[in-house]
This record gives structure tokens, sequence and C-alpha cells, in this order.
């Protein structure tokens, strides 16, 4: 099977030839671990540990006042799409929450992105250059609850969402209608080229959702139903990441019709993985799971193998599972042998029928 049907196979819940494979990586991990490896490049990488999935991007052509890395503040790093200038690693923390004290006017009067400010005219292209034989993720990763979280203040929006919900209702709309937008241009360009719209906003802690299923359910679930109607309008499976503990968050995923899950934590609250199989294995996928806060993270190669094998045997029966770390990124300090033998454990011993 080529990669691209092993996971379209994953997906519909049918046994491909092996477990599917799915390889995110800072690129400080990608670095270390070419150069610990002797592979020269990203891609011979990836080749290296069997990942099923390629992935292309929208890329900015706005004003460079509102660009991500353009004319930034004296100590910012970043700019989020919404004016949002961030300090610190990776994305950083916000330095200011621009709409914390804003009315509703003030809110419908906000410099808003334009979703035309991203290019989309080079991604069919792009995708097409995988001949095929990769599954290709695609449309915007759409964080618009981490958004709001930067536009409000996450204290502040909490309190809104009881004392002020219309306000906070309209700038959760502003920013989806955002990213919705930029999905659907790149859609309209690229979609037959794409299989999955791949979209991330972490809706959990350690200790269980940060919503209640019914606030999650008033302020989230409309907009993940658009984003899911709109992949499934053009063909494509739609994979929400989300960390922590968001067991309880579920049965609205799937009822809304969401393909798959990324990436399960098991060390989370509810998120125990014989209980998630048992429950959704048959409505929804599971991709992740290979515990990155502890095993990955402070194992060795030999405990690695085992804890893989150990998830393979719950996860991996009836399809419906992509095998990964339980976070999207493998971060730099993960010992680059402890990878090595998680991949490697999936490609022996993640062949169907399953003999773990």
């Amino acid at each position: 099977m080529t990669s691209r049907e092993r996971v379209l196979a994953a997906f519909a819940h049918e046994e491909p030839d092996r477990v599917p494979i799915w390889c995110g990586a800072s690129p400080e991990f990608i670095a270390k671990a070419r150069v610990q490896l002797g592979i020269s490049g990203t891609e011979e990488l990836f080749q290296r540990f069997g990942d099923d999935f390629r992935r292309v991007f929208a890329r900015y052509a706005g004003p460079p006042e509102f660009s991500p890395s353009e004319q930034l503040s004296p100590g910012a790093t970043y700019r989020t799409p919404f004016g949002v200038e961030r300090h610190g690693l990776g994305y950083g923390q916000p330095l200011n929450h621009p709409l914390a004290q804003a009315s509703l006017r003030e809110i419908h009067g906000y410099p808003w992105p334009d979703p035309r400010w991203m290019e989309v005219s080079a991604i069919k292209e792009e995708a097409e250059a995988w001949q095929r034989q990769y599954a290709i993720l695609g449309g915007d990763w759409s964080p618009f609850w981490h958004d709001v979280i930067d536009l409000l203040g996450m204290e502040t929006m909490f309190l809104k969402m009881f004392d002020e919900p219309a306000l906070v209702e309209a700038i959760i709309a502003h920013v989806v209608d955002y990213y919705y937008e930029v999905s659907r241009r790149i859609f309209e360009a690229a979609a037959p080229a794409l299989d999955v719209f791949f979209i991330g906003n972490d809706f959990g802690s350690q200790y269980g959702p940060l919503l209640s299923p019914q606030q999650f359910d008033r302020f989230m679930m409309p907009h993940l139903r658009r984003f899911i109607d709109l992949g499934h309008a053009y063909g494509l499976k739609v994979q929400l990441h989300c960390c922590g503990g968001y067991e309880p968050l579920i049965p609205a995923l799937v009822e809304a019709g969401l393909d798959g899950l990324h990436a399960v934590q098991p060390c989370c609250r509810g998120m125990d993985l014989k209980s998630l199989k048992e429950r959704w294995g048959r409505k929804i996928l599971f991709n992740g799971a290979i515990d990155s806060q502890h095993v990955l993270i402070d194992g060795t190669p030999d405990s690695v193998r085992r804890q893989t094998r150990e998830v393979l045997s719950i996860m991996a029966p009836g399809g419906g599972y992509i095998a990964g770390a339980s976070h999207d990124f493998l971060l730099e300090e993960t010992p680059v042998e402890n990878v090595v033998a998680m991949f490697d454990t999936v490609l022996e011993s993640g062949r169907y029928p399953l003999s773990l």
C-alpha cells in the first residue's frame, strides 16, 4: 500500500498493511536527529521514521504591519493573525490582550485580518508533487480558541463567558470567520490534491477539559461543526489536534462528524486507552497515544519498545489508529534513540494481522 492508501484505510476503520505512522517534530528536534543519525535532509529523516503524512501550507503575503515576523515591537518574537505580539520560546506568550476591555462596538470595529492575505496559489502544485504517495494535510491550523484567549486573556475570557457571553461569541465568530475563509480558499485551489483537513485547539488540561461540556457545546461546537462541514464539503477527512484530558468532550465531537482525534495523551485524566478504544474506537480515529510526556523523554529504547507494543495491542486492532507520540511536536530534549525505537517498533510490530 502507499502511505496515502494506508492512512485512508485507517480513517475508514479498516486494517491496512500496517499501522500508519505520524511524525510531528519541532525544528530543534529535527536538526538534532539529522546530526545524530547522519541524515542530510528533513525529507530523508521523515522517510527514515516511516512517516505516512506530508503537509502543505498557505503563506502570508499581506501588509508587513500584520506579518507574523515583520515590523515587530522590541522584545516581540511573533505576531498572530489578529495583531497579538508574543515573546518567548516557540510562539511565546502574549505581550498584551487588546480586547480585554473592549465593548461590542469596539470588537466589531477591530482591524480583523483579511483572508486574502494568505497566498494559496502554490498549494495544489506542492501537494501534487508528492504524486499521491502520502496522505496530504491541508487547510489552516485555525487555533481559534487560543486566539480568543490571546485577545481577551484567559481569566477575562472565562468570566465574560458568564457575564458577557454575547461579547465572547462575537470575538469567536470574527476569529473563526477568518480561518474558515482561509481554508475555503485553500480548498477551492487545491482540495483534489489534499486528504486531511488538520486543525488544532487545546481544550484539555492534565486533569480534564478546560470548559464544561455545557460551555464547550455553547461556545466551541458551533464553530467546530463549521470546520468539520467545510472539510467534508470538499471530500476531506477532518482531524482535530487537542491536548490534555478531553474525554468528556468526545461525544459532541463524534456527533458532529469529526473523523480523527490527535494526539491522545494517556497520562491525562480520562484518557485511558482501553476505555477510549472500547467506547469510541469504531466511531472516530485516534492518532498518537505513545506517551511523549514521560516514556519518550525519560525512558530507554527498551522501555519505549515495550510501551509502543502495548499501545499497538490496545489501539491497532480493527484499524482506526495512527501511531505516534502523544503530542504534535517531539521536543528537542527527546532522546533520538527513543524516537527511533518507537517508529522502528511500529514498522516491525504494527503489521496486520497483528501478532503482538
